[in-house]
């Protein structure tokens, strides 16, 4: 080999030395800035007033501290895998129009297929080892016979979390047997990495895009709502409910008392309380009773009295359902929680500026509107285009190479049309996800939040976030390539499941849609029926008690008539 030959083969492997150094000090300046976002979030909602956070023992502070970090860690990779189809989308488009400028060099098709390597490889990390062993370590207490300390609670913590992974890997194997028994043999059990990992990724992945799909179907966007008219009805059933409690106490206090005492309560309708003794339940005494209360005769109450059921049978029955009365309070007052806050939230928004009321929100109101118009079109147009076989299956393996061409039929504008669509999908399926009755328990709050809360939410946005570059794909939002292995994820290749999901997707967000556009015709038109339809039996009834009162007549007369 020559001096210049081997010149040339030195300066490529420098040139490739320089881009690995250049694109990991890239991805470390990327972490970097997400875990600090990361951190700012999770401030913001973390509980600040318990024991662990200003603790004085060292263990359980170091225990919170790395949970922490784990959680914080686990939530930076979640953003990442939310922003990482846009970014992309976004990379393709300013090489597009930059090809050569000194300052995009950087920005290549390795870097974006690197850093779709590592969010997938942190994902899997995040999902089933920093985040249950964050969980596992917080709420271990070590084994019981051992000393207490950070050692002890990471042998309960490793222990426990090898009993789980033992679990859920032989479930997994079970699975995958089930499912292809052909591929999967007595030698893959132990294949982790080749086997166990990608298939069980793939059911998260495939349980996140189903999330995705529930939430966008469950979110309510309050367009075109009354904000004073929804306050009125917040505030008279906010004072319904107190009513009841009233009612309720009312009631406790009175069956507690004739269950200690020896008195009934007869209440009358002066609404003068009564009190007399059990015992003796007679004339004389209701009479003596009379000449002590103002000169009222009780001798009729009585005989009516004696007649009915025993009031302390009653009392007696009320007693031994007292524990029904409190769980009624129960509900009662965590509905009235429930209202004072969202009655609060309605104060806010009927407290908003005119520039907000005339302005933001209708502006808003029809960007969402636009939005879920186009995706629907386009779920329509990528259904159509998979049944006539024009559009491939999203399964992709092979290499993607930046700066070629747009991905969009409209250029940059289209581009940046997509990312917004990505966004929007992202936005609407957490809120409907989070809405959900069986999320009120871990839906985080600002400052009340703990650690445990935490680390679920993590793992639940994560698994949102991973699933939002499936979803874009599938359902046509974009036709930028799944890299890495996130597009060997196996269930992408089936047209049953891809076409299925489009057509439930298109379907039912154009229902909800509809719905929520014609929720006020309907009712109009409903109540307009059902006024015609009360209207014409109300005629009919007086028509037919009109002639059978005139038959009556005409009868009477000519009977009279005869008569005479």
């Amino acid at each position: 080999m020559s001096d210049d030959e081997e010149d040339e083969v030195t300066d490529l492997k420098l040139q490739i030395f320089h881009n690995t150094v250049r694109e990991h000090i890239i991805f470390l300046l990327l972490l970097i800035v997400l875990y600090i976002a990361s951190y700012v979030l999770i401030s913001r909602f973390r509980r600040k007033d318990r024991d662990d956070v200003f603790s004085n023992d060292e263990d359980e502070l170091l225990v919170y501290r790395i949970s922490s970090w784990l959680c914080i860690f686990s939530m930076a990779i979640a953003v990442g895998a939310a922003l990482l189809l846009p970014a992309s989308i976004a990379s393709n488009e300013v090489l597009l129009l930059y090809p050569s400028s000194y300052y995009v060099k950087w920005l290549n098709s390795s870097l974006i297929q690197g850093l779709w390597n590592h969010v997938f490889l942190f994902s899997n990390l995040s999902l089933f080892i920093f985040l249950p062993f964050a969980y596992l370590f917080t709420e271990s207490t070590g084994f019981s016979g051992h000393k207490k300390g950070i050692i002890a609670r990471a042998y309960e913590t490793f222990t426990v979390f090898s009993l789980l992974a033992t679990v859920v890997f032989g479930f997994t194997y079970v699975l995958s047997a089930v499912m292809d028994p052909e591929k999967i043999g007595f030698l893959s059990l132990l294949n982790l990495g080749s086997v166990h990992l990608p298939f069980l990724y793939s059911c998260v992945s495939f349980l996140g895009v189903l999330l995705l799909l529930v939430g966008q179907v469950l979110v309510k966007p309050h367009l075109l709502r009354d904000v004073n008219e929804e306050y009125i009805a917040f505030h008279l059933e906010e004072a319904s409910v107190k009513r009841k409690l009233a009612n309720l106490q009312l009631q406790t206090n009175t069956v507690n008392k004739c269950s200690n005492g020896s008195t009934v309560v007869l209440c009358y309708s002066d609404a003068q309380i009564y009190e007399a003794p059990q015992t003796s339940m007679n004339n004389n005494n209701f009479d003596a009773r009379y000449e002590a209360n103002g000169g009222h005769n009780f001798s009729n109450y009585y005989a009516h009295y004696s007649q009915r059921p025993s009031l302390v049978h009653l009392m007696q029955r009320k007693s031994r359902n007292g524990e029904l009365i409190h769980e009624h309070q129960a509900k009662l007052n965590e509905r009235l929680r429930e209202l004072e806050s969202e009655r609060k939230e309605l104060e806010k928004l009927r407290k908003s500026s005119a520039f907000q009321r005339n302005f933001v929100y209708p502006l808003a109101m029809l960007l969402l509107l636009l939005f879920t118009g186009i995706t629907i079109l386009l779920v329509v147009q990528n259904t159509l285009e998979l049944l006539i076989g024009i559009k491939a299956l999203p399964l992709s393996t092979r290499q993607f190479t930046l700066g070629i061409t747009s991905l969009s039929k409209l250029g940059p504008l289209g581009a940046g049309l997509e990312v917004c669509l990505i966004f929007y999908l992202g936005a609407t399926s957490a809120v409907g996800f989070y809405t959900m009755p069986f999320m009120s328990q871990v839906r985080p709050q600002r400052s009340k939040t703990s650690l445990s809360q935490l680390i679920v939410n993590s793992a639940l946005l994560l698994i949102l976030s991973s699933a939002l570059p499936l979803l874009s794909r599938i359902i046509g939002i974009t036709n930028f390539d799944l890299l890495g292995d996130f597009g060997a994820i196996e269930w992408l290749g089936n047209f049953q499941i891809v076409l299925l999901y489009n057509l439930v997707f298109g379907i039912t967000t154009a229902l909800v849609v509809a719905n929520k556009f014609t929720a006020t015709v309907r009712q109009e038109l409903c109540a307009r029926c059902y006024f015609y339809v009360i209207i014409s039996e109300v005629s009919f009834v007086a028509v037919s008690k009109m002639s059978r009162i005139h038959g009556e007549e005409m009868y009477t007369d000519l009977h009279f008539a005869a008569q005479s």
